[in-house]
């Protein structure tokens, strides 16, 4: 959290304290996100929550220097009610206790444009995230629920299209790998899946604050 907050900082300082003369070589962004992500442990939201596809909902600040390399923090929620579930010898024997699963990323990644100025520009990028995830159920016992945090890392690639000077849409694939969050204890520990992450499909609506 001391990073991410460390980060937000710099962005605004890059923002505010460029000198006049460069001020046209600074743009900074905010954008709304929607998501559709593939898990890394498919078998166990496949298990409990029917898909190993889920969409995720968020928002964040960028800052481009020189219509060249950006810099970016990214945060976004999922949340979906499922079914907790038993596992043996690889049948599925569900409880039928709901249980409510919620993934909340923040991501702060740089990167490169490679196209200055054009209305097409690819970019791509990584860094490092931090994901809390809970998993609560008020029919269980609260031993059973779950409330961790770990970092990860991220990379994604993809194109921003310009519509007007203030507005572009963006898609891209991002995959994240976040390890140690799941395979402690229940279905993804019967199935072996330890993995939070996944490869996602996403869409950004860019709003330009100033160019």
């Amino acid at each position: 959290m001391r990073t991410a907050a460390s980060l937000v900082a710099v962005l605004a300082l890059l923002a505010v304290a460029a000198p006049a003369s460069a001020q046209s070589a600074v743009s900074v962004r905010t954008f709304a996100l929607g998501s559709f992500q593939r898990m890394a442990a498919g078998q166990t939201f496949d298990t409990e929550m029917e898909s190993s596809v889920q969409p995720f909902w968020g928002a964040g600040g960028q800052v481009v220097v020189g219509d060249r390399a950006y810099f970016e923090v990214t945060l976004s929620r999922f949340k979906r009610t499922g079914e907790r579930a038993f596992v043996f010898n690889n049948q599925t024997f569900p409880l039928g206790i709901p249980v409510t699963s919620r993934i909340t990323p923040l991501e702060l990644v740089g990167g490169v444009r490679f196209r200055k100025g054009a209305a097409i520009t690819p970019y791509a990028g990584g860094g490092v995230g931090w994901y809390g995830y809970t998993e609560e159920s008020s029919s269980s016992d609260p031993s059973e629920n779950v409330d961790v945090s770990h970092a990860g890392f991220v990379l994604h690639g993809g194109a921003e299209f310009a519509i007007q000077k203030w507005l572009s849409v963006a898609g891209d694939l991002q995959y994240t790998h976040v390890p140690g969050i799941l395979g402690a204890g229940g279905v993804s520990a019967q199935l072996g899946e330890d993995d939070l992450g996944g490869l996602a499909v996403r869409f950004r609506l860019v709003f330009v604050l100033t160019r």
